[in-house]
């Protein structure tokens, strides 16, 4: 039974000439760039998986590829769009093989890479293999070997493998294995079984820490069962455990989805008192709960607040509030901040613009006929571009008017 291996396993333990020299270094370096440079580029610039796979195996042994990890990942990345699974593993495997493949920092590279790509088996038999490359295990490749074997969603091969290779390895699973589970677990949908496996390694005396809080009340949300997120809201406040930004981000997107606008705002406010510093998507998050419950003043008194506290509203904010202020015909405010987040190539959804068009088109005002088609025009100018079709669909709007 998987708890009682893992009692046993684990008790209570706690886890946690000079001259010349000078020259001919500078002059080696100076070589160096000349060789490696072109390989960089060379990688980037192929996009022959076959010829991309030939010139990562030259540079085999080339300290700046390999130790690139953008190159790495990219390479391997475009080889699995590419299908070529079989490239993957031959580049992978020949890498184990050299000295790199004797540091744990390395394997673990090789192990996400294999995760990435979709090749779980490889990773887990990369993390069980490391001995054979005389490369020393520690719980940091045991959570890169989990962490990739928890997209598989196979229940029965994750609790195998927590009950199993610790003891076999000698290694003490900390926090971030449990968290790993945790979300994995949630992910699946059996939110029982996550809240039991943290009770049962809090037992084992590893600490459930905010971010193990903030994965189980976040998926007992999203379930509609508020009433254990709650609780685990007060029980993780009774455990000394300080909600951070994200904890409350989750609860007021509960509340916002329940309606519960101004119980949203009291949680700002709250966050505000006790030091935790709201972010864009608290702030997003407490104006569309207002707009929602067609509070329209609230909603605007919020972005007002926001701009006072020195935030400079992200993209998502003003599609939120050209969005709802659009469906409330505060057609003025919403073309003003349309026209300004255009110009910055943050473009609202092709339906937000689309309405705001119609109300500006409703009453045929030159002055707001005027706004509509340069909407138009900046809407022409978007990268990447709108369809043709939409852009025809909002022109005929402009048309009817």
């Amino acid at each position: 039974m998987l708890t009682l291996r893992l009692v046993r396993r684990f008790g209570t333990r706690s886890h946690l000439g000079a001259g010349n020299t000078y020259n001919k270094a500078l002059s080696s370096k100076k070589k160096q760039v000349k060789i490696d440079e072109p390989a960089l580029f060379k990688l980037k610039k192929e996009k022959n998986p076959e010829k991309l796979f030939q010139l990562f195996k030259e540079n085999a042994h080339n300290k700046i590829v390999i130790e690139n990890r953008y190159v790495f990942e990219d390479t391997v990345s475009r080889l699995a769009g590419a299908g070529r699974f079989d490239y993957i593993e031959n580049l992978l495997e020949h890498q184990k093989s050299l000295p790199q493949g004797r540091r744990e920092g390395f394997i673990i590279r090789i192990i996400m890479l294999y995760g990435k790509a979709g090749m779980i088996e490889n990773a887990v038999k990369t993390f069980y293999d490391m001995h054979l490359y005389g490369c020393p295990r520690t719980v940091k490749s045991f959570n890169a070997a989990l962490k990739v074997l928890t997209q598989s969603h196979d229940l029965e091969a994750i609790e195998s493998f927590l009950s199993a290779v610790p003891e076999k390895f000698d290694i003490n699973i900390d926090i971030l294995s449990v968290n790993t589970v945790i979300s994995s677990f949630c992910e699946m949908g059996i939110l029982e079984k996550a809240y039991l496996f943290m009770v049962e390694m809090e037992k084992l005396g590893i600490t459930p820490d905010v971010f193990t809080y903030t994965i189980l009340i976040s998926a007992f949300y999203r379930a509609n069962r508020w009433q254990i997120g709650d609780g685990l809201w007060n029980l993780m406040a009774r455990k000394g455990c300080m909600p951070n930004v994200a904890t409350f981000n989750v609860r007021i997107q509960f509340m916002v989805n329940m309606g519960f606008a101004w119980e949203a705002n009291k949680l700002l406010k709250l966050m505000k008192r006790i030091g935790i510093t709201p972010d864009e998507v608290t702030y997003n998050l407490v104006i569309k709960g207002f707009f929602r419950v067609e509070n329209l003043e609230m909603a605007k008194r919020i972005y007002s607040a926001l701009c006072g506290a020195g935030f400079k509203p992200n993209s998502r904010i003003y599609h939120t509030m050209i969005h709802y202020l659009s469906r409330a015909g505060e057609f003025d405010l919403a073309y003003s901040m349309c026209r300004d987040v255009m110009q910055k190539n943050w473009f609202p959804s092709s339906d937000t613009i689309k309405r705001l068009l119609e109300g500006l088109c409703k009453d045929g005002t030159e002055e707001n006929m005027a706004k509509a088609r340069f909407l138009i025009i900046l809407a022409k100018k978007k990268i990447p571009p709108f369809s043709s079709d939409t852009l025809n669909v909002m022109r005929s709007i402009i048309a009817r008017s």
